[in-house]
């Protein structure tokens, strides 16, 4: 099982470092965060409750593996969706 995930991309010139990792269940986030030069430009945190919300979270509370495997997917889920929204020009400026 993967604790995270990471992509370095080059957009109009500049380097960007996509990082998403699991803070685990005591921490219970999933967090992506953006960096260029170094410095963090972007952080979005998604708390494990969003992401049981959107699924069977009555069977994932009771089956530890289904659990970890759902998360791991709303992990990669994540980190492409800000994948997508950097390379698109949509990831909020604000967050920029």
């Amino acid at each position: 099982m993967e604790k995270g995930f990471n992509s370095d991309i080059v957009l109009a010139g500049l380097q960007y470092h996509v990082q998403t990792e699991d803070w685990g269940f005591e921490k219970p986030w999933l967090v992506t965060r953006v960096y260029r030069s170094g410095a963090v430009i972007s952080s979005i945190k998604t708390p494990y409750s969003e992401v049981l919300r959107h699924r069977n979270a009555f069977l994932l509370l009771r089956n530890r593996v289904a659990m970890s495997e759902a998360l791991q997917q709303a992990m990669r889920e994540q980190h492409e969706r800000i994948l997508t929204e950097l390379r698109s020009g949509t990831l909020s400026s604000s967050q920029i």
